[in-house]
């Protein structure tokens, strides 16, 4: 009967640190590749969230007054 020992896998390295001047040139390439959404788009989205969170908080409210109902009547049958 054998006893299989399993090696852990290597730490991987450590990344090279960069310098606060490279850092900035990196940020600034990552910054120019960023595709902004247009003003129509923007305006699309605000929308849209505003309508499902409208939406959203009428469900909630919904659910909140039928459990708060249901409750009270439980509690009721106790009393």
């Amino acid at each position: 009967m054998a006893i299989e020992v399993k090696a852990k896998p290597a730490p991987a390295a450590p990344k090279p640190r960069v310098s606060p001047g490279e850092f900035v040139r990196q940020v600034r390439a990552e910054f120019a590749r960023v595709t902004w959404p247009t003003l129509p788009e923007t305006v699309r989205m605000t929308i849209m969230v505003l309508i499902m969170t409208s939406l959203l908080s009428v469900f909630f409210v919904g659910i909140d007054q039928v459990l708060g109902r249901i409750v009270k009547f439980l509690l009721s049958l106790a009393a």
